[in-house]
């Protein structure tokens, strides 16, 4: 069996390893892959341009491709499963209409009100001073979201009157993140503790995934600018077994069940990112139409069963309603490049990356920004390189391992958080 996987980042390669451990596949070919998944046994990098969706058919006709998973969110929003389907194709993701829950805030915040689906009071704008007198009447703190994909960065959290206008006047004068932000979402800013809820979703039936929580701010104790996330853990002890409950009740069956009565099933992940606050109730940030990365290297870290099984599953409308998972923790730390979030480094040389062949046990370090360079060496390339990934008997135990390991990698400019998991550490 041969597969293919889209993407370029640390999500692909932890679910391109993942899929490559099943007996049955030959090749997992990665459109484009890093220089972490050119080094893993049965995974291939390709040179694909995965905006050219008449190529991607042609490399699947040509090569006997099983079914395509896609990992990030910009084909997903571009229809690529669409343009797979029409080819006869099996593609593993959600269809353009529903890749609108990530792709548009404005089209998410619309549906959940429409369903009924928990979530902080908002409104979208795309004239600044509307915006900004919005702003004023609602006081801080407030949420400004751009409205359309920004790689994980288009949310600023403002503390204060001043930090909200500022982004307003980022987003819609100053043209920061482009037609992303040509329109904004302002939102109630929710107090609580934040969770990860990611399921398989096969047009009706559900598969909840071990829960997680991730750390989105570039700072230690959550502080400074978002990003697209620093580190995540699994299982996130904020999701017990109510709010679990809750979770499927009030956001992920309403989602499942809309879009099937509307004639356009939901198959592929959701990615519900969740507020709890002090009764147990979760509240939506926002919805991905993908594995969230960097949560997906954890919990594919505890998967026991075949994730080739379950998507072939899903693909045949039959998931089962759980899997097997490891019960120990795991934890992983997102090495970064110089200057990020707000920008990037590329062409540093990387140092003290464990071998493939020792990464077969507790510990595994995921490529995200690499590439290969002369003389084989690894270079840094892009904002988020690595994702240094650990099992252990509880979270500490994963945390200290990972940290460990984090200390002896190196690369100019590097920068990790050294307090990943303190929510659930501290519980």
């Amino acid at each position: 069996m041969k597969i293919l996987v889209i993407g370029t980042g640390g999500r692909e390669h932890a679910l391109a390893w993942q899929c490559a451990k099943d007996s049955k596949v030959d090749t997992v070919f990665v459109a484009n892959g890093n220089a972490g998944t050119d080094l893993e046994e049965k995974l291939q990098n390709i040179n694909l341009d995965v905006k050219n969706h008449n190529a991607v058919i042609e490399f699947c006709q040509n090569n006997a491709i099983a079914f395509v998973l896609v990992g990030p969110e910009a084909p997903l929003v571009a229809g690529l499963v669409d343009d797979l389907q029409k080819a006869n194709i099996k593609a593993w993701g959600p269809t353009k209409y529903c890749a609108q829950l990530e792709g548009s805030k404005a089209f998410a915040k619309d549906f959940m009100i429409k369903h009924n689906i928990p979530t902080a009071k908002y409104q979208t704008f795309s004239n600044a001073d509307e915006a900004i007198n919005y702003v004023k009447a609602e006081g801080s703190p407030i949420v400004i979201k751009a409205d359309g994909l920004a790689a994980g960065k288009g949310v600023i959290v403002a503390m204060t009157e001043i930090e909200a206008i500022d982004a307003i006047n980022d987003m819609l004068s100053g043209n920061k993140f482009g037609d992303a932000g040509s329109r904004v979402v302002i939102e109630q800013f929710l107090q609580g503790e934040e969770a990860s809820f990611i399921c398989m979703i096969d047009g009706d039936n559900i598969l909840p995934m071990a829960t997680s929580q991730d750390h989105k701010r570039i700072g230690e104790a959550d502080t400074g600018l978002n990003t697209g996330g620093m580190g995540a853990y699994s299982p996130a002890p904020v999701v017990t077994q109510d709010v679990h409950d809750k979770v499927i009740e009030r956001v992920i069956r309403p989602v499942v069940d809309a879009m099937k009565t509307g004639g356009t099933p939901y198959t592929g992940f959701l990615y519900a990112g969740l507020m709890i606050d002090e009764k147990n109730d979760p509240y939506v940030i926002e919805f991905n139409c993908r594995f969230g990365d960097p949560e997906t290297q954890p919990i594919m870290m505890r998967l026991k069963g075949s994730m080739v099984d379950l998507i072939q599953a899903g693909l045949n409308g039959n998931l089962p309603s759980e899997t097997e998972w490891d019960n120990r923790p795991a934890l992983g730390i997102v090495l970064a490049s110089k200057g990020y979030p707000e920008s990037s480094s590329s062409d540093d040389v990387i140092r003290g990356l464990p071998a493939i062949a020792d990464q077969q046990g507790d510990i595994k370090v995921f490529h995200a920004g690499t590439k290969n360079g002369e003389n084989g060496e690894i270079l840094t390339n892009g904002g988020r390189v690595l994702c240094v990934t650990a099992l252990g008997d509880n979270i500490l135990d994963a945390q200290t391992k990972a940290l460990a390991t984090c200390g002896a990698i190196s690369f100019d400019g590097m920068q990790y958080r050294r307090d990943i998991g303190w929510r659930a550490i501290a519980r």
